[in-house]
């Protein structure tokens, strides 16, 4: 995998990552967490940090992908993974079954997209 394209797939997956954190803040907006800047910041960085570090254990380790989907199935778990434990440990409790799902489920879908649009315009 060359540098460029690397590259790419990591901005990819943090925009994916910035659209979920956005949908989750929209979603959950209340008066006491209104939808702010920071806010979305606050619930964006830690998924971010696991986008960052998949990513480097990827691209320095020993098991870089070698296809657009090959990366998914491991970036995808340790972005969730880093990102609901980092959430864990801010709130002092495990997150809840379904936030765990919903994180899942709704990070997965959108870091799919943007593979499913980028394999079918090079096809």
């Amino acid at each position: 995998m060359n540098s460029s394209r690397a590259t790419r797939w990591v901005l990819y997956d943090s925009l994916a990552i910035a659209l979920f954190a956005l949908l989750a803040r929209i979603a959950h907006r209340s008066e006491d967490m209104p939808l702010t800047v920071l806010g979305w910041l606050n619930t964006l960085w830690p998924f971010l940090l696991g986008i960052a570090l998949t990513w480097a254990f990827l691209l320095w380790g020993k098991s870089r992908p070698a296809t657009l989907w090959g990366s998914l199935g491991l970036v995808w778990p340790g972005t969730v993974i880093v990102g609901l434990c980092i959430w864990g440990l801010r709130h002092g409790a495990v997150p809840h079954w379904s936030f765990m799902i919903v994180a899942a489920v709704t990070s997965g879908i959108l870091m799919s997209a943007w593979r499913a649009i980028a394999a079918r315009r090079t096809s």
